[in-house]
């Protein structure tokens, strides 16, 4: 029943070529970049994974996190909601040089989205984007006169999050805003890799508070002293990280 491993580098070891990721965050908020990082050291050392398909809220910033998975040549597709974000520049220009696929979702419908893949519903009908181009070659019903886009849920092999807490057998915490999309996507993903700033004790996590149950988890990596991707984004960073 013990999830933890000892590092980062051994909790990404199992990500293979192809998969679909989901990585939690908003912009910063709740980003596992101690994961990210690992991922991207394995990378370099191996030569995979590589062809990842990532969900995230956005499309990174700057040159570290997320960004940096982008720029190593990882992603050959992104599925987010809010691509143009603080300084997106290597998603961008990677995207316009036609390097990597982008399928843009609207916020509420990403997480319903993965919420969906969760509850092991397939399909849900929803009015945003009705009449646009994201609504183009998806099924439209009508609900008491309005009509409805049908969506499809979203599932992955693989769920990198970042929690405030964790236990031995995955019980997860978060801090404040860091919660967003993590508890959806440890529903969601087929294997779920959480770093948390600490590991506590079996039993040591008061049950009620408990967010997201060790059932979703996998495994869990400490990393007590997390960086911010914001923090490393005002002094200029870029991974790897000088010294």
């Amino acid at each position: 029943m013990d999830k933890t491993v000892a590092d980062p580098a051994t909790a990404v070891a199992g990500i293979d070529d192809g998969m679909t990721v989901m990585i939690g965050g908003f912009g910063g908020a709740g980003s596992p970049i101690e994961l990210i990082h690992a991922l991207i050291d394995r990378y370099r050392a191996t030569g995979h994974p590589t062809g990842l398909t990532v969900v995230n809220n956005n499309a990174g910033n700057g040159h570290v996190g997320l960004a940096a998975l982008i720029e190593a040549g990882m992603v050959r597709k992104l599925i987010c909601s809010f691509p143009r974000s603080a300084d997106p520049v290597v998603f961008t220009d990677l995207y316009l040089a036609g390097k990597i696929e982008l399928e843009l979702v609207p916020q509420g419908t990403l997480a319903e989205r993965i919420r969906a893949g969760g509850a092991g519903i397939p399909a849900f009908y929803t009015p945003t984007s009705y009449g646009t181009d994201l609504a183009e070659g998806k099924p439209v019903a009508e609900f008491e006169g309005r009509p409805y886009v049908q969506e499809r849920w979203l599932k992955a092999d693989v769920a990198l999050v970042k929690a405030e807490q964790a236990d031995p057998h995955g019980n997860l915490t978060y801090r404040a805003a860091a919660r967003n999309f993590g508890p959806l996507m440890c529903m969601a993903a087929a294997n779920t890799i959480v770093q948390a700033r600490q590991v506590v004790a079996a039993g040591a996590i008061d049950p009620e508070t408990v967010v997201t149950p060790g059932i979703f988890v996998q495994t869990v990596v400490e990393v007590s002293d997390p960086h911010q991707e914001e923090v490393l984004n005002r002094a200029d960073a870029a991974y790897p990280l000088e010294a």
